[in-house]
């Protein structure tokens, strides 16, 4: 049990632009969707699902991302554009976190939601376990309709995420973390 305390406590984001390859192979990445499929989900509704964007398909929803940017920044430089194309391409794996929450007769939305979000941070978590690193990201084109139609995610269903997966290029260092005074209270003491 202390090995896994030990490996919960080291996981650290890394900036997607720090993740090298190789990516996950065929089987890890059948292993990181499986961990991230096994979160708590009220009701079995699964309220999430992955798309994967690896190889060249990074590139070819970039050129989506960098075209719609385009569109609502037309002063925008040829540099600025390359750089919203390659969005998806900075790690060598990325997969999007879907949530497919929506009213219910029982199982209220929010807890949906978290249940999306638990899979993301799963999603991180194994990532970790495998040796990779990974940053989990919502940046503005997980909220630009003209994106997530090409992309695929459906109006009634909102991007919780994109993971980005790798190897770290250097050493990570660890961030400073709330202490736990300050972030922790008991009911019932004063």
């Amino acid at each position: 049990m202390p090995d896994a305390i030990d490996l919960l406590k080291s996981r650290r984001s890394v900036k997607p632009i720090e993740l090298n390859g190789p990516g996950p192979t065929a089987a890890e990445l059948a292993t990181l969707l499986t961990v991230a499929s096994r979160v708590p989900d009220h009701g079995k509704l699964t309220p999430w699902r992955f798309i994967v964007f690896e190889g060249d398909a990074r590139l070819t929803a970039g050129d989506t991302i960098a075209e719609v940017f385009r569109l609502n920044r037309p002063d925008a430089t040829a540099d600025q554009v390359e750089h919203e194309r390659k969005r998806l391409a900075r790690a060598p794996l990325v997969i999007a976190v879907v949530s497919r929450a929506g009213p219910h007769a029982k199982i209220p939305e929010w807890e949906q939601v978290l249940s999306a979000g638990a899979a993301a941070t799963s999603l991180v978590f194994a990532a970790h376990a495998l040796g990779f690193a990974a940053s989990w990201l919502t940046e503005w084109y997980s909220y630009d309709r003209r994106v997530l139609d090409v992309l695929g995610v459906q109006p009634e269903e909102r991007i919780a995420g994109f993971v980005h997966i790798g190897r770290p290029a250097k050493a990570t260092e660890d961030r400073p973390r709330p202490p736990l005074d300050d972030i922790v209270t008991r009911f019932g003491t004063n």
